[in-house]
């Protein structure tokens, strides 16, 4: 009893610190610009680790785990790797032209930019992105509050659907009140939390099965837990090879760096472009050491199940591996269990750094870019900021009804929405940054097609087995990209007003 009333303290003093900063910033939001853009303020620090918590979301610390716990090494290590190879290029190639380019513009939203960088007067393309932002962010977001409806479940023995809508209720009120500048800080202090988190955790669990050795011997007898070319089945206890091509699939997951919204926001709203290179470095860092301590917690945790220190889990209850090491934490005594509280505080902090920022990304696509830019309505401050708080509230309420079940996934739905961005923005994105010869058209057509191939290869090709059964970002990226530029060419080429612009900014 004891335990949880150290960690129930330590969660609630964190989710009071989240309000409280909602609060102070709700001050500084006297137009849409600085509710979704923070007026382009942000300093370095924030940057980087604003732009990784928000993109580590439960995944980090449920997904990956739960992941590398049931079926070792090679699938959850070349996903790893694909991020931290995608993290970096993003922050090399796209930052800083992105920044410069948003900035020349006048552009605070992902789909403005696209609508203005192409010339769109009648905002399709603004249209088109919208829809796709919320399509693919709400059942992303739901994922999140999933993830603090399992967590609290499973410690408390709460009624999953209490749990899950009093973390979302917490998330709203925070985004809602202080818009991206208490996202972002949020974000900054959260990314903290997590790394503290994930330190604790393999440390104590290293500890408990007898150091690194004795996790190594624990599952070393399992065929292929410990290879990159190997995959290991729970199920059949039995490993196959990990061919060449599904590491390229598994290592596709780093192209949806390039098309990711909520951090492409990120590179946008930094105060100078020129501290993009010491926010790069930190951000980069910070992936490979976070990625790599939350795969080895998988494995300890398997260590730890053989040792009948946490139960054996199965399906996606492995993804409450980290929460079963805290619990175990939490029963040596007061201070362990505040420390297993900040421990669960760090699961909130990667749910909610990810949560809030697709609130804001989905909301500005409604509120500014359906209702006033395709919708030709025009606002003024005050109007244009209570919609946007009320879109916040409302894209939560669906996130709210599809996160019911509390079966499902979180790696699994977080993969598909990835690729969902990855596929309709990626493309475009780097296209338009860097080929002055891509049109509007282009761009439109490879949106749509990304996404639609999205759903039709994960859910049609796939099923034929074999060489079509990969990640479906991989193809659904290079079909996309292939239809931007054949329709670019085939269509005709941007006016001369859009490539005097596209020169000055890649003169710089």
């Amino acid at each position: 009893m004891t335990s949880q009333i150290c960690i129930i303290i330590a969660i609630i003093a964190y989710l009071g610190m989240m309000i409280y900063i909602g609060i102070t910033y709700s001050k500084q939001n006297t137009q849409a610009a600085e509710f979704y853009l923070g007026g382009r303020k942000l300093g370095p620090l924030v940057t980087a680790m604003s732009a990784e918590a928000s993109d580590m979301s439960s995944y980090l610390l449920m997904g990956l785990p739960g992941l590398a716990y049931i079926a070792g090494l090679a699938e959850v290590g070349w996903t790893a790797i694909g991020l931290a190879i995608g993290t970096y290029l993003n922050w090399l190639f796209v930052s800083k032209r992105i920044r410069r380019y948003s900035s020349r513009i006048g552009s605070f939203t992902i789909p403005e930019f696209f609508a203005k960088r192409y010339g769109d007067d009648r905002h399709f393309l603004t249209c088109i992105a919208a829809v796709i932002i919320v399509v693919f962010f709400v059942p992303y977001t739901a994922s999140g509050f999933a993830a603090c409806g399992k967590l609290f479940s499973t410690l408390f023995g709460m009624n999953y659907i209490i749990a899950m809508l009093l973390s979302a209720a917490v998330i709203v009120i925070y985004c809602t009140l202080g818009g991206f500048l208490a996202v972002s800080t949020t974000d900054l202090i959260q990314g903290i939390t997590m790394s503290i988190a994930l330190l604790i955790v393999v440390g104590f669990g290293a500890v408990v099965t007898g150091g690194f050795s004795g996790v190594t011997d624990a599952v070393s007898s399992l065929p292929g837990y410990l290879s990159l070319v190997q995959s290991y089945s729970a199920k059949t206890g039995t490993s196959a090879p990990y061919t060449p091509l599904m590491i390229a699939s598994t290592l596709a997951w780093g192209l949806g760096y390039f098309g990711m919204p909520h951090i492409l926001l990120r590179f946008m709203a930094i105060e100078d472009e020129n501290k993009l290179k010491l926010s790069r470095r930190i951000a980069t860092v910070w992936v490979v050491i976070s990625m790599s301590i939350a795969v080895l917690i998988g494995v300890v945790g398997y260590g730890l199940s053989q040792a009948g220190v946490i139960p054996v889990l199965e399906g996606s209850n492995s993804e409450t591996v980290i929460i079963q090491i805290a619990s175990v934490l939490s029963s040596h005594g007061v201070i362990p269990a505040l420390i297993a509280g900040v421990i669960l505080a760090g699961i909130l902090a990667a749910t909610m750094s990810t949560a809030d920022s697709q609130l804001l990304a989905a909301a500005s696509s409604i509120s500014q870019n359906l209702v006033q830019d395709f919708g030709r309505k025009k606002l003024d401050t005050k109007t244009s900021l209570l919609i946007a708080r009320i879109t916040v509230i409302a894209i939560s309420l669906i996130a709210v009804f599809i996160a019911q079940d509390p079966d499902s996934s979180i790696f699994g739905i977080v993969s598909f929405a990835w690729a969902g961005f990855g596929a309709a923005f990626g493309p475009v994105v780097l296209l338009a940054l860097f080929w002055k010869r891509s049109n509007k058209q282009g761009a439109l057509a490879g949106m749509i097609v990304g996404g639609v191939m999205v759903f039709a290869w994960k859910y049609g090709v796939a099923k034929l087995g074999g060489a079509f059964a990969i990640y479906e970002l991989l193809p659904a990226f290079v079909i996309a990209l292939l239809v931007n530029v054949a329709v670019s060419l085939m269509t005709k080429a941007p006016d001369e007003n859009l490539v005097r612009i596209f020169d000055e900014v890649n003169a710089k």
